[in-house]
């Protein structure tokens, strides 16, 4: 009520007095109308109001017009609460009794004054129902206007929208589709209408799809968003992305549902590819290492299951290759993939191209032992079948990897390493053919590569050290010769002959280094025992490897080490077995003719064991020929000794004598050996029927009492002088 804001500024005068007391009986009545006049306003008003009506109440001029104009005037300010009427009436009567008015002039004054404002609140009254309704009127049409063009837009929006929408009724009948939606399937609008939504189920369709349609339809939920296969009018999946909105009346029960269907076919497609590229090789359509990584994974989480590995390599890739070119060789990897996905016995299994000529095919808990060996043996008969290639017959072969265990005793990291090392097993069997691992062997072969890794820092700490083997004349006992034979103290296997390292020196490059040292040491000890007895002093024979041979820098380490220990060149012997000499560009036989130039002597070692050509021994750069041992062994005893063995030694023998060597036997444990030795003429030997491997201090020992045996006897003996 603005006018009840405060007590506003009452004007002077006769009607002061009477304008405050009608002012202060309307604010303690009823606050149920709004007057837009604020307090000063009123009490103006009242002022006015109450000279007016007090003039007609005049007993000389009674005017009850005036006072029904007064009522009029105060309804029409607004004034039109419950209690106005009631109170001013009090008011005003009580003012006109206390001026004396005679009471039927009181009464017929207030009548007017009552008339007038009931007149005029009832105009007001009928002013306001009127604009009330006409404002209804407005508003309702207004808002069906708005509807019928909200309407017009939505069917606009659903006939013409990019997006296909659908409408369907509790019974899951559709009643109304759009355009996009039936070109989407194949159809005209009209004829999707009428069709019922379980018309459009799909195989595909994810389980608990319809379960959720339900929920919908029984109003448990008002929206489901999903993924959805629809199937096209031609047979194809139409891939959609599908939300499904409830419609509910009034009174909030389910009418209605609402599809908007967004075709994702070509997303799908590109994700599907973008999946199969991610997972599978582009050359040959196989699994790739990624999926089989991961369906290694799989396997390995079922607890204590049995999982089964072939891991495939193909024989001579390279040489086909290089041979017919990479196209070629990409047909090649194709057809013979092909051969592999179809060696696959049953469901689970995989196989997949790791790279290269490699594949591997997975066996999740094999049926029965023996299953994942005979899978190899198929895939290698497969292999083994000619291919026809751009018109060209192709053959390949395939080494396989054998290995089976169970997850919870091996890891995927020691599984791989299992499949690898079998498959190499496979190929340094001879290739085309499959191995199975063996732990045992393989625990060997790691122990055998820590072994070779530690031989560089073993050279670096001196932990190799040589022994001699003396070589004696079968006609008497003096020590002509000793071979060098080194051993390794190993810190924690203890020592180690030449038998468990050599090999792995040259297969991992490290013979080089430990060759040089040995020669380096056994002529340092030779020149020593030189220097103790320049004539009696022995040759030193030195074993070399057809590696150390085959590197063009080894004669040239050879001549600093003779330069550097200054030994005789005539004291020094190397041994190499007949692989060193078979060298296609002549460089090894170049290099030793060199040294045999400068009076080193040259020996053949394992005559026998090898290529033997004897055509071929005229031609080399030799002065001795050592017998192998498995030609002495035979004739340990007069038991094991045959005719024939003798035979084909006397042959050798006489051969190398004709050919101008020495023959040095080696082996040599029974006295029944050196006697036929000597009966057969050879010339000297070594084994431990003479003298076991001795340090370089013994053999000094022996060399300074040999210095003392001077005089021959009858039988070839000899006495100390």
């Amino acid at each position: 009520m603005g006018w009840d804001a405060g007590p506003g500024a009452l004007p002077q005068g006769s009607y002061a007095d009477l304008a405050g007391r009608w002012m202060t009986a309307l604010r303690e009545g009823a606050r149920d109308h709004v007057v837009p006049l604020s307090a000063g306003e009123t009490a103006v008003l009242l002022a006015r109001l109450a000279a007016e009506f007090d003039k007609s109440a005049d007993a000389a001029d009674p005017q009850p017009e005036r006072a029904a104009a007064v009522g009029a005037q105060l309804a029409r300010s607004h004034f039109v609460g419950e209690e106005v009427l009631g109170r001013s009436i009090d008011v005003l009567g009580a003012h006109l009794a206390a001026t004396g008015v005679a009471a039927p002039r009181v009464v017929a004054t207030l009548g007017a004054f009552a008339n007038g404002y009931l007149r005029a609140f009832r105009t007001w009254l009928l002013g306001e129902q009127e604009s009330v309704r006409t404002a209804e009127i407005e508003a309702r049409r207004a808002a069906e206007e708005q509807l019928r063009a909200s309407e017009a837009r939505m069917r606009g929006v659903f006939a013409q929208a990019g997006v296909g929408t659908g409408l369907s009724d509790m019974t899951g009948r559709i009643i109304e589709v759009n355009a996009a939606f039936a070109d989407m399937l194949g159809y005209e609008p009209a004829e999707m209408c009428g069709m019922m939504v379980t018309d459009l189920a799909h195989p595909e369709d994810e389980s608990g799809m319809w379960e959720l349609y339900g929920a919908l339809m029984s109003g448990e939920c008002d929206s489901v968003r999903l993924e959805k296969a629809y199937p096209h009018r031609d047979g194809h999946a139409v891939w959609t992305n599908l939300n499904v909105s409830l419609i509910r009346d009034e009174r909030g029960a389910p009418q209605y549902t609402l599809v908007l269907v967004e075709d994702i076919s070509e997303q799908r497609a590109l994700q599907e590819s973008l999946r199969y590229r991610a997972h599978h090789d582009q050359l040959t359509g196989l699994a790739n290492r990624s999926r089989f990584f991961d369906a290694l994974a799989d396997a390995f989480a079922a607890p204590a299951s049995g999982i089964g590995l072939c891991y495939v390599d193909l024989d001579h890739f390279k040489t086909i290759n290089d041979t017919h070119g990479h196209a070629v060789g990409d047909e090649l990897l194709v057809a013979a993939a092909a051969r592999l996905r179809e060696c696959l016995t049953r469901p689970g299994q995989l196989v997949a191209r790791m790279g290269g000529d490699e594949f591997v095919i997975l066996v999740p808990d094999p049926d029965r032992p023996g299953e994942v060996a005979a899978l190899a043996e198929t895939v290698l008969a497969a292999l083994a079948e000619p291919f026809e290639i751009n018109g060209q017959r192709l053959r390949l072969g395939a080494s396989v990897g054998v290995v089976e265990e169970r997850s919870d005793r091996t890891d995927v990291d020691e599984f791989l390493q299992a499949a690898d090392t079998s498959m190499y097993w496979a190929k340094s069997a001879g290739r085309g053919c499959y191995a199975v691992f063996d732990p045992a062997r393989g625990r060997r072969e790691h122990a055998r590569a820590e072994l070779s890794a530690a031989i560089p820092e073993a050279l670096a700490d001196g932990q190799f050290f040589l022994e001699y083997q003396p070589i004696v004349p079968l006609s008497g006992d003096r020590i002509d010769a000793v071979e060098a034979l080194v051993r390794w103290r190993h810190p924690d296997l203890g020592v180690l002959s030449p038998a468990e390292f050599i090999d792995l020196a040259e297969d991992d490059g490290h013979i080089p280094a430990l060759g040089a040292h040995v020669l380096a040491q056994a002529c340092r000890a030779a020149r020593r025992w030189y220097d103790l007895d320049p004539d009696g002093a022995p040759v030193i024979s030195v074993n070399v490897s057809a590696v150390e041979v085959a590197d063009p820098a080894w004669l040239a380490r050879v001549e600093k080490t003779l330069a550097e220990t200054g030994i005789p060149p005539q004291r020094l012997q190397l041994e190499l077995t007949e692989r060193a000499f078979m060298a296609d560009d002549g460089g090894p036989v170049a290099a030793l003719r060199t040294l045999a130039a400068a009076g080193v002597r040259i020996a053949l070692d394992d005559f026998g064991t090898g290529y033997s050509n004897l055509a071929y021994l005229g031609q080399l750069p030799l002065q001795v020929v050592k017998l192998a041992g498995p030609f002495i062994q035979r004739i340990r005893d007069c038991d094991s000794a045959g005719a024939t063995d003798l035979v084909v030694l006397e042959t050798i023998v006489g051969l190398t004598h004709a050919l101008g060597f020495t023959v040095t036997a080696e082996c040599v444990e029974t006295r029944f050996q050196a006697e036929q030795l000597r009966g057969l003429r050879c010339d000297t030997a070594q084994g431990w029927y003479f003298h076991r491997p001795l340090s370089e201090e013994r053999v000094t020992g022996l060399l300074e009492e040999q210095r003392r045996i001077v005089i021959p006897v009858e039988g070839g003996r000899t006495t100390s002088s």
